[in-house]
Order: C-alpha cells, then structure tokens, then sequence
C-alpha cells in the first residue's frame, strides 16, 4: 500500500509538470527516480501485464487526478503567482540532480559531453520557437481530426523525453490553451459529447507516441546507459532555464521570499520521492 501512494504521489507530480510550459514530466520521472522503470512497463506493457499494470495503474491515476483537478488550479496560480509556482517545480527539478549525478558514476569523457552539450543547446534553441496561431476547435474535419491526433504523438514525445516541455510544444503549435480549455471544459461537465470528441483522437495520439518512444529510449538505456543519462542531464538543466524563460514572471519581497520556501519543499519532496 505504501509504495502504491509513492507511485501515486510521484504520478501527481508528473501530471501536474505537463501542464505548466517549461516542465516536462518526464524530468519529474527521472527526478523521482522512476524513470527507467516507467519507459520498462510501457514498452513491454503486454508481456509482463500483471507486474506493469501494478506500477502504471497508481503512476497513472496520480497523473489523471493532476491533470483534471490540477488544469484549473495550475492556470489559476501561473496566472497570480507565477514566481512562487515555477520555484516550486524548479525545487522538484532541482532535488533530483544529485540522483542524476550517481547515474553517470563520474565517467566523463570528451564523447559524453558532447552528447550533453547537444541536448543543452538542443532545447534551448526551442526555447526560440515562435507560438503558432492558436488553432479552433469549431468546425472540424477528417484532416483536423488526424492532425490532433498527430499533435498528440508529439506531444506524448515531448512529455516522455525529459527537458522537452510537452505543454510548449503545444503552445508552438497552437494547440495548448485550446486543449487546457477543452480539459477545464469536460472537468466542468460541460459540452461533454464536444470535448470528447476533442480529447479522444488527441489521447490516443499521447498513447501511440508514449509507446513508440519509450521502445527508442530503453533501447538506449540498454545499449549506452552512461551517455543516455548525460543527455538526460543536459535536457535537464536546459529545462531549467527554460521554465523561467518560458513563464511571464512578477517580482516582488513576498513571492519571492514565498518562492524560496516553495523551491526549498519541492527539493526537499524530489530527494525524498527520488530515494524511494
């Protein structure tokens, strides 16, 4: 029962991480520590079924009850406490640094930080991405249903690859305050038929693409484990640039002193969460 809450709890944050731009939940997994075991279950989701399904199903129902409880509560508190919001994921992102650290087990080379070097330069170049024009959700067609679809995919990509916010990705294309909308819509029970038709087609693009994926990454886990976690790393720690980078933010004496204790209870929750 213990470990299910910590799955659960971990999932939570996970979900909660792909709503905000400049987050991606798949840094939390790797903060968290569950990472390699996440990417393990769903590309062999059907030949160990029982044992996947006891990790995913608390992982995913954390994730579920971030999204749709958190949408609303996310959007409210990026809109009036920017600062102290983006702190305290930065602590989550931040408190697990020191687990990535052990992963590499200090073997650098001139190959390895290269490969870390790439994945830096690689997301912040995104970060230079211009937001597309936001796209309506009126009046679609077959194409429009197969391109949400496809956003989809992308998006579930970007989720599962840590440093890569999977909510900007969507701002690029021009689908993420409309989707964040449809969310807060359903959760509202309103236009419930409407939204479905909306959320299906892009959920099951986010499955597809978290299968393909996840075969791509344990893949290299298993074959260049020690380079994988240095591009890991450089994902990472551009992600951090990029939640500031990404986030309108306000200064002011009480949000920042209320972000430093957020930062401080988000590393704190991240080592903890990161050595269960």
């Amino acid at each position: 029962m213990k470990k299910n809450i910590i799955l659960g709890i971990k999932g939570f944050f996970m979900g909660i991480a792909n709503i905000i731009p400049g987050v991606s939940g798949g840094t939390l997994a790797i903060t968290m520590g569950i990472y390699e075991e996440l990417i393990e279950a769903i590309s062999h989701f059907f030949s160990r079924f029982k044992k996947n399904m006891l990790f995913l199903i608390p992982v995913g129902i954390g994730a579920v009850i971030s999204i749709v409880l958190g949408s609303k509560v996310i959007s409210y508190a990026l809109d009036h406490y920017p600062l102290p919001t983006v702190l305290f994921f930065l602590g989550l992102i931040v408190g697990g640094l020191p687990m990535l650290a052990r992963k590499i087990k200090g073997n650098y080379s001139l190959k390895h930080n290269i490969i870390f070097l790439a994945t830096f330069l690689f997301v912040i170049l995104l970060m230079f991405l211009k937001t597309g024009k936001e796209v309506s959700f009126s009046h679609m067609g077959v194409l429009d249903y197969i391109l949400l679809f496809g956003v989809g995919m992308v998006a579930a990509g970007t989720m599962i690859i840590p440093g890569i916010s999977g909510s900007f990705m969507l701002m690029v294309m021009g689908y993420y305050n409309p989707i964040l909308n449809t969310i807060n819509d359903f959760t509202s029970f309103h236009n419930i038929a409407s939204n479905m038709l909306i959320l299906i087609p892009f959920g099951l693009g986010i499955l597809v693409g978290v299968v393909l994926i996840a075969k791509i990454l344990e893949y290299l886990f298993q074959k260049y484990e020690v380079a994988a976690y240095f591009g890991i790393i450089g994902f990472v720690l551009a992600s951090i640039i990029g939640i500031f980078f990404q986030t309108q933010l306000t200064f002011s004496v009480i949000s920042v002193l209320i972000g430093i204790v957020l930062f401080l209870i988000g590393f704190f929750i991240a080592l903890k969460l990161g050595d269960e």
